[in-house]
Order: structure tokens, then sequence, then C-alpha cells
């Protein structure tokens, strides 16, 4: 009997470091990098406490080069991808297991950086360096940039602009 399986990880965290870009025997690109995701809560004592995971996040191929290209230590991104679980052998001949997000999709969330870090694409989907910045720039695996502005409160009830969201 079939049965339907999902591996799905999204998360929204800062770069703990610039990426590495690095190239297969093959050509291929892959670029890695760090993301620190924080969470905040308040005991019942009323004590705050903050809580950070550090992922290992991986890029193939043209989105490892948009990556390389417009992501910095301390950038703001949303990565969406899935989880894999990898094995190796270290110096001293012991096993060790590492878990990474391998992405196919980052949405950098900030405007920070240098202006270049912003881009739109031309009509051959080729990054426009002369595009003005934007609020968020949109990566996917494909290669392709979109430039997306998305305001506050087009289309909300005035409820749902009043309610804050857990992250």
């Amino acid at each position: 009997m079939p049965s339907r399986c999902l591996n799905r990880v999204m998360l929204i965290g800062n770069l703990t470091r610039d990426p590495e870009l690095r190239y297969t025997p093959g050509g291929m690109a892959v670029a890695s990098f760090g993301l620190a995701t924080n969470r905040v809560w308040v005991t019942k004592q009323g004590e705050r406490k903050e809580d950070a995971q550090f992922h290992r996040i991986v890029a193939w191929n043209k989105l490892a080069e948009l990556c390389s290209q417009l992501l910095s230590k301390g950038r703001r991104v949303y990565v969406d991808g899935r989880i894999q679980y990898r094995e190796f052998t270290d110096a001293e001949n012991n096993k060790k297991q590492i878990s990474e997000i391998v992405i196919d999709d980052m949405i950098i969330l900030d405007n920070k950086g240098n202006s270049g870090d912003h881009m739109a694409t031309t009509n051959n989907n080729e990054p426009d360096l002369a595009a003005a910045p934007a609020d968020e720039v949109v990566a996917t695996e494909s290669g392709n940039i979109e430039d997306i502005v998305i305001p506050d409160d087009i289309g909300e009830p005035e409820a749902a602009k009043k309610e804050e969201m857990p992250f």
C-alpha cells in the first residue's frame, strides 16, 4: 500500500557566517552556511528565557551561486528545503552523523548589505545590478530572482492586523 511522506523544512533566521561556495569535480556549485533560529518564552515564574538553534544550510547549482552573491553574515532570510542526514568517518576513524537543510528556495527578509545585494532580473533572468533595492529578494533553485514588495495592510481584516505573529 503506497503511503505519502513529507520531508519539508521552513526556517527564518540570521546567517551565522558568510556562505562558502565550492564546486564539485563535475562542476556543480554548492554553497554552505550557518543559520541561527531563536526562540523566546516566559516561564511560569515570569522569567524570560531564550534559546538558539543552529542549522547547517546547503544550496546547490544556481541557488548556491546566488546565495554566495547575495548573502552575508547577519542577514535575515527565509529558507525552504528538506532535512538530510549524512554519515562520515573522522580523522580518528570515528563514525559521525550530521544533519543539514538542503534548500531549494531562499528569500532575503532584510535590506542590509551593499546596494548590489538586492537585484532584479533582466529579460533573460540574469541579475540586473542596476535595479533599485526592494524590501525582499526571492531566489529559487531555478536561479530566478524576483523583487517582491508586500505592503503590510493590503487586504487584511482589522483583526488580523492586530494579531502578533509568533515568530
